[in-house]
């Protein structure tokens, strides 16, 4: 079968028909977001492009419940027994103690009154990709559809480790590009720009609403 016989939707209009797309929140948690939390107070980085993208994430939550397009959302439960020996040696050899997004913890909890309503699935990872070790292929594949649009932090980290990890699924990527945050500037530019280059799209939150909204 040729590239033309699959019939692929070959413009980004196209990828981002509702009906085409699951809107994918990753670990907009406290440990990773919030003053206090583990990314602040433990590795002793900057979390305040966290509040800066908030409102384009919740404005991507509003506008993908309103046009019908499933939200996925993705939580990290890094408690020191359930980690992988590749996370953990880090960890240990940085002479970290403290649990990340520990269940039953205010740092496990959803950012900035971000909530998952009622019926949209949450996937619960122990690794950075929401891939690994979870059914993250299988709640996907059962909303029938095709595109991923990414949201949420750290972008080179858990965001760039499942998109990559979703792209070699098959599934269309796009990252939202002012709705994706890091503590590094610069790695979120490398993420951003590698995804235009070979693992997806990459564009505004705005435009990605504007998208759901103009084909309801």
């Amino acid at each position: 079968m040729t590239l033309t016989e699959r019939n692929l939707p070959l413009k980004l209009a196209e990828r981002l028909q509702p009906a085409r797309c699951v809107l994918l929140i990753v670990d907009m948690q406290n440990d990773f977001c919030a003053p206090g939390g583990f990314i602040d107070a433990v590795m002793k980085k900057d979390v305040a492009s966290a509040a800066e993208i908030l409102p384009r994430v919740q404005g991507l939550i509003d506008a993908a419940r309103s046009a019908g397009v499933p939200v996925v959302w993705l939580r990290a439960d890094y408690s020191h027994d359930r980690i992988p020996d590749s996370m953990a040696v880090k960890l240990a050899a940085s002479g970290i103690t403290q649990e990340c997004c520990k269940p039953d913890t205010p740092g496990a909890d959803w950012y900035g009154g971000l909530m998952p309503a009622a019926g949209e699935a949450i996937v619960t990872k122990h690794s950075y990709s929401g891939f690994t070790g979870t059914d993250m292929q299988a709640v996907l594949s059962a909303t029938g559809r095709q595109t991923v649009v990414f949201a949420g932090v750290q972008t080179q980290i858990c965001v760039e480790s499942t998109l990559r990890d979703a792209h070699a699924h098959g599934w269309l990527c796009v990252a939202a590009e002012d709705a994706v945050g890091s503590h590094t500037p610069t790695a979120h530019e490398a993420t951003l720009n590698n995804v235009r280059f070979l693992f997806g799209d990459v564009c505004s939150a705005a435009d990605i609403g504007a998208a759901w909204s103009a084909n309801p």
